[in-house]
């Protein structure tokens, strides 16, 4: 049989592309060798927020007499948080794979490699088989970055080094954990082990936290961390692992740190080595698949969606590259765009951004208003945050008089920014959007004030 796509990978670029490929009428085969749901569904996006959940609710139960409810000894159960994480990973991956059926998408769970191209299309194998496909769409991911740490291969090795796969089924919490890295992933992992009772210590290359983010946002969140009890070595650089970490300060001096754990988390990147890229001659930079705005590669019929490109290592932007490449594949007309992409912390509070810093702004030579104002101009942010230092800041093009970025720090930030995403990519003027009607009381109101005071 010759199928009309095969998927490699079933993260959400794959699994995603499957079905709407099913859906459309493509005889669609998926290739999957862990689970499907990829790193997101079972070692990502779900598990963290899981225990990120539950570590809010213990949280809010030690800090509730600010609201007038006392809660005495409450305990947070690692285990029984691991158990309920698993529960909602096994419901989700169940239900991807019910609808991946429902779209006649035949699914086989095994490595796959491509292995050239014939008259009939590009073929796959899975070590016993090999497949044809007229078209091809990969999706194979991406994995933890492992820098040239001496002593960090055999860490790894021996389990005293742990990446956030081993660390989302880690059976104990560590007295004292050592978080290699401060972007996304470290500080939502350093977040719930800290509220799970260990001491926890984040090493940090920049001077600053967060990867990209708004640097004013950014403060704000190291210090509500800090106010949490976690401990931050910024600007010191890992130079060894043994019995423990070795790094040096911000003045160059020669430092180390004892700990139970250490997780790496220093990023990712794309996962395109040894799946027969070379037999066809896709081309890659640095690991990632080149591909257009269509997602389509230097070759006609063959699509790379997901972290496996290296735009945006993002779920929801492997969702929608995945369907701009499947919509191709039809011969129907899309465009994958990048310009109103939302980035989200999972952190209490919560950071949320989308578009241009004004750093960016400025280093791309756009005349900005830049515009910050405390949530406090939200009733309902102000009944729900004693003593909160959340804001959001706006990016607006001068020239325009449009929105082009907007950044918070806030409970319900991830919930709110899609609304400043849709501006964004709508290209709304501010005298547009001062049209639009926030429901009240909402959080989500403090962006409507911010509009209103440029």
């Amino acid at each position: 049989m010759i199928y009309d796509l095969i998927v490699i990978g079933a993260g959400p670029a794959g699994y995603l592309g499957a079905e709407r490929a099913g859906h459309a009428g493509l005889q669609t085969l998926l290739f999957e060798k862990r689970n499907v749901g990829g790193v997101c569904l079972n070692e990502g996006c779900i598990p963290t927020k899981s225990l990120l959940y539950s570590a809010k609710i213990k949280d809010n139960a030690d800090h509730g007499e600010k609201y007038g409810v006392t809660v005495t000894g409450a305990k947070l159960d690692h285990k029984a948080v691991i158990a309920r994480k698993n529960k909602v990973v096994k419901t989700l991956v169940g239900g991807v794979s019910a609808t991946l059926k429902a779209n006649k998408v035949t699914v086989i769970n095994a490595e796959a490699k491509i292995t050239g191209k014939t008259a009939d299309g590009y073929t796959v194998t899975d070590g016993a088989e090999t497949y044809t496909a007229k078209k091809l769409l990969i999706a194979v991911g991406s994995v933890p970055a492992m820098p040239p740490i001496p002593g960090l291969k055999e860490s790894v090795q021996s389990g005293y080094a742990l990446t956030s796969r081993e660390m989302l089924d880690i059976e104990a919490v560590p007295d004292n954990l050592v978080v290699i890295g401060g972007g996304v992933i470290g500080l939502e992992m350093a977040s719930y082990f800290k509220s799970a009772g260990s001491n926890v210590t984040i090493i940090e290359m920049l001077p600053t936290i967060g990867g990209p983010i708004d640097k004013d946002i950014a403060g704000i969140l190291l210090k509500n961390l800090k106010k949490k009890g976690i401990d931050f070595k910024l600007n010191c650089t890992v130079t060894a692992i043994k019995d423990n970490i070795e790094y040096k300060d911000a003045d160059g001096n020669a430092q180390s740190i004892d700990a139970d754990k250490v997780l790496l988390s220093i990023g990712r990147r794309p996962m395109s080595e040894s799946i027969g890229l070379e037999t066809i001659g896709v081309l890659a930079e640095r690991g990632a698949i080149v591909t257009d705005s269509n997602l389509q590669t230097n070759l006609p019929g063959v699509y790379a969606a997901g972290d496996v490109n290296g735009k945006s290592l993002l779920a929801h932007t492997a969702y929608r590259e995945a369907e701009v490449a499947v919509t191709h594949m039809l011969g129907n007309k899309d465009t994958m765009r990048y310009s109103a992409i939302a980035g989200v912390i999972y952190t209490t509070p919560e950071v949320a951004g989308v578009g241009m810093t004004g750093k960016e702004a400025a280093e791309a030579g756009i005349d900005i208003i830049e515009k910050s104002i405390t949530m406090n101009y939200s009733g309902r942010y102000l009944a729900e945050n004693d003593k909160g230092n959340g804001i959001i800041k706006l990016v607006v093009d001068k020239k325009w008089n449009k929105l082009i970025g907007v950044h918070m720090i806030s409970n319900y930030a991830s919930e709110i920014i899609y609304g400043a995403a849709m501006m964004i990519e709508k290209e709304m003027t501010i005298d547009e959007i001062k049209q639009l009607i926030f429901p009240h009381p909402t959080v989500g109101e403090a962006l409507r004030e911010a509009i209103f005071q440029l």
